[in-house]
């Protein structure tokens, strides 16, 4: 017999289930370990292809080379004529370097917010997504200290909605973080933390909860650390959550 929920899977990775579809595909992958395991390979997948992608795009030492040639001086014009084309030609090309800058930092944090949902999917679709497996926040955080190059404090969730399940490493392209994951209701959401400098990436300073597809993203900068929540609670869940966490790291 064929797994219904195995033609969704391309669909689920790619973030366009709805909600109600996504928390029951996230249960079923729980105790269905054919589909838990296709999800992995397809995850990998992707990011086989991702760095496949990378490895072909033009150096930028390339592209400067066509920009002088496309600049060089006509052999016949006079001064005049030079004069303005060159004006033109310089306008054009602030234009395009720009306009090239922005594509690029946009692909840029489009493929880290990508690849941050690949973790939170593989992770969940884990038979064991957690490597310590604790409600407390004295246990979760100590046993993080010689696996990563950094610190960081966990929120007091006394009295608040959440819950702590536990944490992992992780690693997001080569650099080692710190990934947890938090319950609120019936929702599960994920939490990275990295050293914002060991990215080299160029991420928003803070941002407001976003929504990508079918989970909510929210990403800040915090004392030298990048933090990323991600899940597919409702925008005010996942901002509630934030505040803890930026209360605490500034604890």
């Amino acid at each position: 017999m064929i797994d219904p929920w195995a033609a969704k899977l391309d669909t689920y990775l790619d973030g366009e289930l709805s909600s109600e579809e996504m928390h029951d595909l996230d249960a079923h992958l729980k105790n269905c370990t054919d589909c838990a395991a296709e999800v992995l390979h397809r995850v990998q997948l992707k990011r086989a292809l991702k760095a496949g992608g990378r490895r072909f795009q033009p150096r930028p030492e390339f592209r400067q080379r066509i920009r002088q040639q496309i600049a060089a001086k006509p052999r016949r014009s006079s001064w005049r004529v030079w004069a303005i084309a060159s004006a033109v030609l310089a306008t054009l090309l602030l234009a395009g370097v720009l306009s090239s800058h922005y594509r690029e930092l946009r692909s840029a944090r489009h493929e880290t917010y990508s690849e941050i949902a690949d973790l939170h999917v593989s992770t969940l679709a884990s038979a064991n997504p957690v490597d310590v497996l604790s409600t407390d926040r004295h246990t979760v955080k100590p046993w993080f200290q010689g696996k990563l190059p950094f610190t960081f404090n966990l929120p007091e969730l006394q009295n608040s909605d959440f819950t702590l399940i536990g944490g992992r490493v992780t690693y997001l392209g080569q650099t080692p973080g710190a990934h947890l994951i938090f319950q609120v209701r019936k929702h599960q959401i994920s939490v990275f933390i990295f050293q914002e400098r060991a990215l080299d990436r160029e991420l928003d300073e803070n941002s407001s909860p976003r929504k990508d597809q079918s989970f909510t993203l929210q990403t800040w900068s915090e004392s030298g650390l990048r933090y990323f929540v991600i899940g597919d609670a409702s925008s005010g869940d996942i901002e509630k959550l934030a505040d803890l966490l930026k209360a605490a790291g500034k604890s």
